[in-house]
């Protein structure tokens, strides 16, 4: 007869049984205080960039009509090109690398955290630009077009339009890798590749003037999201100890780039190679750079208001510009008047985001 593996002979002691093997904890993500830092700088970039772009309008683009405005609005412009690249490049790791989604619902959720504050922001520069009497069109038009992906009046926020249908192909993409059936990003991934041309149709049929549908992508953009992605994960080192000897190179690539907007085009695509370098001077500079202890708190903080910043600075820097720049200003003027808009326009914009997240606005205001 045999016995039960559950019954053991008198005296004998039953065999202690091993409990079961408790889960490995998820490894802790290292925070990457050097791409906060490239946050920052990219945040300022853009806000130099913009203040450049205002002199060179008011020198109606051409150095005859004020040579001191148009080359000091020229050079800041072009010092500011790294920075929707290096954006790109960010949301490329944040999606593949840093914090990459789980599921398709939380990749919504950090998508409402994008459109609720571009939803208000767009208002709030309609509402703007009639008080001031800029809107080219009525405001329920302007907010109806601004639905589909128009710009008017707040130019600085087509980057979004792209950047939401950027991390969702990257995060579609992921998902299905690991095995997911993220059924809802790919039918957003369907509307985006179809309306345009959808919206065309029936216009063409209907003859209704349609909003255009802009809700979509270019190659370059998800081309810097994934060597962004690339490039952020390397090593400490990858690219030499002293990283800062990159800017030298960068810097021959920024003179290239004024070049190339005085005397072929302005302004220079996001997707010249000129461009494309010029951004990789810049990152690769910054990679892994280290930051002081006692700084990162600061940094930390700083970064998670730069997409506030983002959203009211065009507000701020137009201000100011609108009330200070003139074509007839010397060059070492429309030199200090660049520096002072643009740091002006970046403490004014940072200390607004910061307050409003102090406020418990954030997911309203970015």
């Amino acid at each position: 007869m045999t016995m039960s593996s559950s019954v053991y002979p008198a005296g004998s002691p039953a065999p202690v049984q091993s409990p079961d093997p408790a889960p490995e904890p998820r490894p802790r993500r290292e925070h990457r205080y050097d791409i906060d830092l490239i946050r920052l700088i990219c945040s300022s970039g853009v806000i130099l960039s913009h203040t450049g772009g205002a002199l060179l309008t008011a020198a109606g683009r051409e150095a005859s009509n004020g040579p001191g405005v148009y080359w000091v609005g020229l050079v800041a412009d072009s010092i500011g090109r790294f920075a929707v690249p290096l954006y790109f490049t960010i949301a490329g790791w944040a999606v593949l690398v840093g914090a990459p989604v789980r599921d398709g619902r939380q990749l919504w959720q950090r998508i409402v955290r994008i459109v609720v504050p571009l939803g208000v922001w767009t208002l709030l520069y309609i509402a703007w630009g009639r008080l001031r009497d800029t809107n080219d069109g009525p405001a329920s038009r302007l907010a109806l077009d601004a639905l589909f992906a128009s710009v008017r009046p707040a130019y600085h926020l087509w980057y979004l339009y792209a950047y939401v249908p950027v991390i969702i192909v990257l995060a579609f993409a992921t998902l299905v890798k690991s095995g997911k059936r993220p059924w809802g990003l790919g039918t957003a991934l369907l509307v985006v590749a179809a309306a345009p041309t959808l919206f065309g149709d029936i216009a063409q049929i209907t003859g209704h003037d349609l909003p255009r549908f802009g809700w979509s992508f270019v190659p370059y953009q998800l081309v810097y999201a994934a060597m962004g992605a690339l490039l952020y994960a390397r090593p400490a080192g990858a690219f030499g100890r002293r990283n800062l000897w990159w800017l030298l190179p960068a810097g021959v690539l920024l003179a290239g780039v004024v070049a190339y907007q005085h005397g072929v085009h302005y302004a220079i695509p996001n997707a010249n190679i000129l461009v494309a370098l010029f951004s990789a001077g810049v990152l690769v500079s910054l990679h892994r750079v280290r930051i002081p202890e006692r700084l990162r708190p600061v940094l930390t903080r700083l970064a998670g208001a730069a997409f506030g910043a983002y959203m009211i600075h065009v507000l701020v820097q137009e201000t100011l510009t609108d009330a200070l720049v003139d074509p007839g200003l010397s060059l070492p003027v429309a030199a200090a008047l660049v520096i002072g808009v643009s740091a002006a326009t970046v403490a004014l914009s940072f200390g607004a985001a910061l307050l409003w997240d102090r406020l418990g606005l954030k997911r309203l205001l970015g």
